[in-house]
């Protein structure tokens, strides 16, 4: 079981939100830590000039995941609409960087890691979108 499904277990009230697919919150940290290792070793390469847009890029999608996730933890209040705009957000920058980091997957391991996580992380955003009312 997810950390974030063991914590959603234990929410004291109701959640408008199918909780299972709530659980995407591990995917969105994941995909979030996964770019930015992935800017990480764009940096440490030594063709870096080459790789300016895709560090960008990946750092942009892990702020966005990184956010998307932290709003999505907190249901008091909860905003069907900001949450809605959020994730739209995060699955367009997960399809930006995952484009990104493909076009030089034949060269970086690492950008071939990061696309695959980040069209993943777009799946579940998508996936949780077409839950929401």
């Amino acid at each position: 079981m997810s950390n974030a499904m063991r914590m959603l277990e234990t929410y004291p009230k109701s959640i408008n939100l199918d909780r299972a697919k709530l659980a995407a919150i591990d995917s969105l940290k994941a995909c979030a830590q996964t770019c930015t290792a992935c800017a990480d070793a764009c940096l440490s390469e030594d063709m870096v000039a080459d790789l300016t847009k895709c560090v960008r890029t990946n750092l942009d999608c892990a702020d966005i995941c990184e956010t998307t996730a932290r709003v999505l933890s907190r249901h008091t209040g909860y905003d069907a609409n900001i949450s809605r705009s959020l994730l739209e957000a995060c699955a367009t920058a997960c399809r930006a960087c995952a484009d990104e980091c493909a076009g030089h997957a034949d060269r970086h391991e690492h950008c071939r890691v990061c696309a695959d996580t980040c069209r993943a992380c777009e799946q579940t955003c998508r996936d949780l979108l077409a839950t929401m009312s």
